[in-house]
């Protein structure tokens, strides 16, 4: 799917989700939430289905977890701005 352009807008949670990745070394988005639950799968999955997240590796301890990073779809995503 390419949400450049279907028109698609990151919902309030995936828009939390991502904007957690906007000061993060690599765009590295979050395991957990800022009260510590685990992020709900379901939003990681439409954010990759979107564009705006890629898989970024496997975690070998907890191999259900999506590592993720941001891309700069999903920045300009929840950041407004166009790309250079």
């Amino acid at each position: 799917m390419d949400a450049a352009s279907d028109g698609a807008r990151p919902t309030p949670a995936q828009r939390a989700y991502l904007r957690r990745g906007l000061d993060q070394a690599g765009g590295k988005l979050p395991l957990f939430d800022e009260q510590g639950q685990q992020i709900n799968a379901r939003v990681i999955q439409a954010c990759i289905a979107h564009g705006w997240a890629e898989p970024w590796f496997t975690n070998p301890i907890k191999r259900d977890w999506i590592v993720c990073k941001l891309t700069e779809l999903g920045r300009r995503a929840v950041t407004g701005r166009a790309a250079n």
